[in-house]
């Protein structure tokens, strides 16, 4: 196991290691920075918005705040990272990351933003060994059909960035494909546990039998960090990390069963709704990853399972739901 943790990669033995968070304020990034605060590193926390790192930690922390679309702010953000863990997305509107096909920024942050990461993290001839490029990729990059979103092709654009910069020898890269991520601050999982505790019907585009990978958030940072470790083995690859498949009706259902835990009223119904015009092709079919690479590779599994994750998910919804307005 040989990674950028190690002490003393860049500069000696005896310097801990700098490691970069950009997107440190997102709801995984904030999981990456707690798993990172425990590891005797320099660690250097990089969000637009406000974010913070757990006292009590191993690390030398750093919070920086910082718009990375400004002229000069990835320059400042990266200058002397041995790895930077970019999170940084563009997913804005009601559709989330839907809204790439429309939003005009979503190129510039989802593509143009990791090539200027490239660039600046590349180490000059002679300069030691190159730094860790690890970026926060999806499954949906995974499928290469003609049908698949905007949000999608820009991911896998900034994927074969990443790895043509790892074939050159400018840094090491890395890719992690994530499945959807279950966590109590975005996705999919607390807007369903809101309508459940609001004893609202939950809705379905379909019959309910498509089926998808859900990984808890802290899951997801585990496997960053752990990529970390395995830089060496993983480099120029792009890998599926892999969660539980489920089929979304059972996952609707799951959620409105620990609803009613709380409520003490009977689940809400999971129903079958005509499709939004938003809604894409790729939304009606199973989306078959292989994670054996990473799985085989770091030797990292899910720890969570995925109904206590949508436990977790429901009870911080009700804690929300219960604070004064």
């Amino acid at each position: 196991m040989a990674g950028p943790l190690s002490s003393g990669t860049r500069q000696g033995a005896s310097r801990r290691p700098l490691v970069v968070v950009l997107g440190a304020s997102g709801y995984i990034g904030s999981e990456v920075v707690r798993e990172l605060s425990r590891r005797r590193i320099r660690l250097r926390a990089v969000a637009r918005g406000r974010s913070a790192v757990p006292a009590g930690g191993l690390a030398e922390a750093d919070v920086v705040r910082a718009d990375l679309t400004e002229e000069g702010a990835v320059a400042d953000a990266v200058r002397g990272a041995d790895a930077v863990i970019h999170l940084v997305a563009r997913m804005a509107g009601e559709g989330s990351w839907r809204s790439a096909a429309s939003d005009p920024w979503a190129e510039r942050v989802n593509v143009d933003l990791v090539r200027e990461v490239i660039a600046r993290c590349a180490t000059p001839p002679g300069g030691g060994p190159p730094p860790v490029v690890l970026l926060a990729s999806t499954n949906q990059a995974a499928d290469g059909g003609p049908q698949r979103s905007a949000y999608a092709r820009q991911k896998a654009a900034a994927e074969r960035h990443l790895l043509d910069a790892a074939a050159r020898g400018t840094v090491r890269g890395i890719a992690l494909r994530l499945p959807t991520t279950v966590g109590s601050d975005a996705g999919v999982t607390p807007s369903m546990a809101d309508r459940a505790l609001s004893g609202e019907a939950l809705t379905l585009w379909h019959d309910g039998s498509v089926r998808r990978e859900f990984l808890d958030v802290t899951d997801a940072a585990r496997a960053f960090v752990t990529a970390l470790d395995h830089a060496a083995e993983l480099n120029g690859r792009a890998c599926a990390v892999g969660g539980h498949v489920v089929a979304l009706g059972d996952l609707f259902r799951a959620i409105a069963d620990s609803a009613a835990r709380h409520t003490g009223e009977p689940p809400v119904p999971v129903l079958s709704v005509t499709p939004p015009d938003y809604a894409e092709t790729g939304d009606f079919r199973d989306l078959d990853v292989d994670s054996s690479l990473f799985r085989d590779v770091t030797g990292w599994r899910p720890g969570v399972p995925l109904r206590r994750a949508v436990d977790d998910v429901v009870s911080a919804v009700a804690r929300r739901r219960a604070l004064p307005r």
